[in-house]
């Protein structure tokens, strides 16, 4: 089988509505894919990862998933939302960010969600405290930050498939450059790994540094796309040109920048909802021409 065929033959659980749209930004001079409703419990690009990760935990007898993040994760929100609708349990380890209106929404979020929560705070007292939370959780699935495992990243992989499908049906020109957050890199390194098998060559991930407690360079999405090629049989096909822009980030993970908060605020002029925290800061970036000439494509992986 060829890589395609493989990816489709691998278990996947389905939680979204696909195709997500894309559509033209006149007044950015851009294109949109819009992740934002993808699916119906929680958007963004969480649940297409979570397809894939929840059908590996059933193949391998799971009941519960342990997973980690910022205190305003969506990444841990969308896990217990579709792991409880699937009859498994979740358990979050949670580091502190700063914390503002958004964040507390989303701790009320997850208190209602059904997820046992333990406040860590930071990334050597989760270590410290992994022995202790993974025997109390019954040998669960442990699953990385932001679902960016092999598995997780596979998601992205088949939307870059999507993608290509509704390039070649006239939805939108060819990219040459596709603008996503860097918050763990599964989404940039599926889209690395799913462009060329979408034959989008000639079209570059841009992304956009947001989160510091993670290492997160071109090598580290490199290697995370070649192990998901890896699971589809080809670990050496060609990868799409992976940009690392820095400099958006703002002094941490979770802090506010005066220029997230300008490119939110024009985007939501053209009906288009972001995040303080990632796409905000990814937004900003684009419109200060990280990504170079057109036509650029802004991945919108926030949840509505």
């Amino acid at each position: 089988m060829n890589p395609r065929e493989r990816l489709a033959a691998l278990p996947r659980v389905r939680l979204c509505d696909l195709p997500t749209p894309v559509r033209e930004e006149p007044g950015f001079g851009i294109w949109v894919k819009d992740d934002s409703r993808s699916a119906p419990l929680w958007g963004g690009n969480k649940p297409r990862k979570l397809e894939w990760i929840l059908a590996d935990a059933a193949r391998r007898g799971k009941r519960s998933i342990l997973t980690f993040g910022g205190l305003g994760t969506n990444h841990g929100l969308a896990t217990a939302l579709y792991a409880r609708e699937r009859g498994m349990k979740c358990v979050l380890a949670l580091v502190e960010q700063p914390r503002d209106e958004h964040v507390e929404a989303q701790l009320e979020r997850i208190a209602q969600s059904g997820a046992r929560v333990y406040l860590t705070r930071d990334a050597v007292r989760t270590a410290l405290a992994f022995p202790w939370i993974y025997a109390r959780g019954g040998r669960p699935y442990v699953l990385p930050p932001g679902g960016s495992s092999p598995v997780g990243a596979l998601g992205f992989v088949q939307a870059a498939i999507e993608l290509g499908a509704q390039v070649d049906a006239g939805e939108l020109p060819v990219p040459r450059a596709i603008v996503v957050a860097l918050g763990s890199g599964g989404t940039a390194a599926g889209l690395a790994a799913g462009l060329t098998l979408a034959g989008l060559r000639d079209t570059r991930v841009v992304a956009v540094l947001v989160n510091d407690k993670l290492k997160l360079t071109e090598a580290s999405v490199t290697r995370l796309a070649r192990r998901s090629l890896k699971l589809l049989g080809s670990p050496d096909s060609p990868l799409a040109p992976i940009k690392v822009v820095t400099g958006f980030m703002g002094p941490g993970y979770g802090h506010a920048t005066p220029e997230a908060a300008r490119a939110i605020a024009e985007a939501a002029g053209a009906g288009l909802a972001l995040d303080p925290v990632y796409t905000g800061k990814a937004m900003a970036a684009l419109r200060a021409g990280a990504a170079g000439a057109g036509p650029v494509l802004f991945w919108n992986t926030q949840s509505a």
